[in-house]
This record gives C-alpha cells, structure tokens and sequence, in this order.
C-alpha cells in the first residue's frame, strides 16, 4: 500500500450566507428524521432550526469548546454508570461507582513489549491469520485494569495507518488496529460491506480478539469501545447490535453503514453512540445513497435516538464556523447519543493534518478528541 500523500485542509468557502442556509437545509433534514423517531416512541419531537445551533456567547472556538465533559456518554456495560455534569456540550458518562474495575485473566502478566510503544500481534480465527496492532499506552501496569478501544480502518486501509492519521494511540487506553481482510478490488474491508470478503465473519474475529487481550493484558472488559473510518465505522455499528454484551459504545466517524447479510439489529442493551460526519462527504453522503443501501446520516442517528429510548428533542451546539454537535439525553440506562456536523467537511477524520480521505478537513474539532471524550478517556490527543 502507497503511504498516504501529504494533505493540506481546502480553504473554507467565502460564502457564508450560502453555507448558512445549507446548514439549516441539513439540520431541518435531521428535524424530519427526528420526528419519524419520536413518533415511534411516543415522544414530541422538536425540531432543531436555526436558532438552536447559535455560538453561545463567550464560546471557545476549537478543541477545547468540546473537552472531556463535552461529547457524550458512555461508561461500562454493566448498567449504573453515572453521567458527568456537561460543559458545553455532549456529557461523558463516567465508569459506575464500584471499589475498582473488574479486571481480566491477563492482569499479574508482564506485557511482551513496552508501554507506550505499539506491537504487531497474529491472530487465527476462522482458518485465517489475522493481523492486529496493540498500542500499550504510557503508564500501563500489569496490575491496574485498563480500557480497550477497537479501531477499525476503512475499506483499502489499514491498522498501521489508521494509526499514523488519527493519533489514537495517544489515548489512555490498550489501543488495538486490526487489519480487514481483502474483499473486493483486493481491498481490505469489513463485513457488512458488499465489497467485504465473502465467508470472513469479523464479527466472530472480534470476539476472539477481545478473549487474546483479556488473557494477554490487564484490561477492562466492562470499557471496551469501539470506533473507526468509513466501513471500519460502520462495522462499529454492527458490534453495537451484535456484541452489546462487550462493546460499551461506538465512535464512528464518516460511517458507511452497510448491513449486507446482517440480521435485525436488537442490541441486549442501550448503546450510547456518537456519529461524526461531513455533510459534503462525497463517499459515504450525508444525505444518504439508497442506490448503495446507505441511509442519510440524520436518519441513522434517528434510528439510535429511537433505539436508544432517549429524548427527542436534543440538545444542539454551535462551534464556528463549522461545527454543530447534537447530544441527546434521558435515554435508558443513562445512555447517550451524540452527533457532530462539520460542514461542507468531507471524507476525512476531523483534524487530521495528513491526509484522510477526499475533500475539506476540518481544524475546528478534532476526531480523536471527540472520540476520547465521548468514550470517557482523558489523557494526550
């Protein structure tokens, strides 16, 4: 695989006015998905216009608007987590109050290589040889339980790229990039996806990932997330319908949420979900390609709000001059569903300063972070 050529973001549009009335274009497009979903729940819906997605006075503009009490929720699997106050945005959901996390058959183990440093690990599953980077992140201590995050490349990538572009390794977390196996065109993809390699079941792989960290390293199998790019963020999803008894909550960023040969997603739990995407996406579009089976990014945020149970009216952000975060609350079981707009930003993970895929990128906000937040992680980003 070629190394990523050197990106510099496009320059924003000078056009603010018409930007504007794009923005609410969309966001009346999410007020109608919206209130499909809270009819399917019994809830008023209230549609979020132009005025609900204002600066608020005094706002930072930037990463720092979205900090650690920002983007939404998540916390363990097991139910009783506790929600963090917000400020500014999406909250995060602490881990419940409990003397100490649970911890996994590798913990007493010493690690193979050193924390902070990133190690290739081979994995059979399904008579394949699978390929997974594992990040230790500094500090890591073979006595103390640490969270997992699951990172999963889009279609032709993989994990050692993942990697460089969004700087997930600096999360305070045992950071795993699994490599795809190649689907169609030779490219490395996920199932779900009507390109991804007939036969492959990720979703069983996965599985068994998480059993080769739990025996290998101390972790946390109540904090185990996951998040990733394009058909590695839609297979998020598939984990979340799927693996709800392990996955705590997903992150996807630029989602293709394809379920080819999936059944009915019915999750054992709620599963709070975060959705960043571009509306100008030329790849995966956020108003949607049902030539390809994929849903307009409002209505699958929808269909989360329904299945989540949350309110229907959210609470909605605006960081200019490009972002508006949506963050709804009073879900069950202290569940959280957030989605972050970027405007005219196309395929790419929001503040990457490599290149991530076609189209404007974002400075504003920054994936990683939002991502880390959401997930309730703090630390380097």
């Amino acid at each position: 695989m070629t190394a990523p050529r050197p990106h510099t973001p496009s320059r924003p549009p000078r056009r603010p006015v018409r930007r504007a009335l794009r923005s609410r274009r969309l966001l009346a497009t999410a007020a109608a998905c919206l209130t499909v979903a809270a009819l399917t729940t019994g809830a008023a819906a209230a549609a979020v216009g132009p005025a609900a997605v204002g600066p608020a006075a005094g706002a930072a503009v930037g990463p720092a608007a979205v900090g650690p009490a920002a983007v939404g929720p998540t916390g363990a699997v097991p139910a009783g987590s506790r929600t963090a106050v917000p400020a500014g945005g999406p909250p995060a959901t602490t881990a419940p109050a409990r003397p100490g996390p649970p911890s996994s058959p590798g913990c007493g183990t010493a690690p193979a290589w050193a924390p902070g440093t990133t190690a290739v690990r081979t994995l059979d599953s399904g008579g394949l040889q699978r390929t997974v980077r594992v990040h230790l992140p500094d500090g890591y201590r073979a006595d103390r339980p640490t969270p997992v995050v699951l990172v999963f490349h889009g279609r032709g990538n993989d994990g050692a790229t993942t990697e460089n572009v969004s700087g997930l390794s600096g999360l305070p977390a045992v950071v795993a990039y699994p490599d795809g196996v190649p689907g169609g065109e030779d490219k490395r993809a996920w199932q779900g996806a009507p390109y991804s390699a007939p036969g492959v079941d990720d979703v069983v792989f996965t599985g068994s990932l998480l059993d080769e960290l739990e025996s290998t390293l101390c972790v946390d199998p109540g904090r185990v997330f996951a998040t990733g790019k394009s058909n590695g963020g839609g297979f998020t999803e598939i984990l979340a319908c799927r693996m709800s008894d392990r996955i705590a909550a997903i992150a996807p960023v630029a989602g293709a949420y394809y379920r080819a040969g999936e059944p009915p997603c019915r999750p054992g739990r709620p599963v709070p979900a975060l959705f960043v995407h571009g509306t100008d996406d030329a790849t995966i579009p956020y108003t949607g390609d049902a030539d390809r089976g994929l849903p307009a990014i409002p209505a699958k945020v929808a269909e989360w709000v329904a299945r989540d149970g949350c309110h229907a009216r959210p609470q909605t952000r605006r960081i200019e001059p490009d972002v508006t975060i949506a963050t709804w609350r009073g879900c069950r079981d202290g569940a959280r569903v957030s989605h972050v707009a970027v405007d005219v930003g196309g395929h790419t993970w929001p503040g990457a300063t490599a290149y991530s895929g076609g189209g404007v990128t974002t400075q504003t906000v920054r994936a990683t972070a939002l991502v880390g937040d959401f997930f309730g992680l703090g630390g380097r980003r």
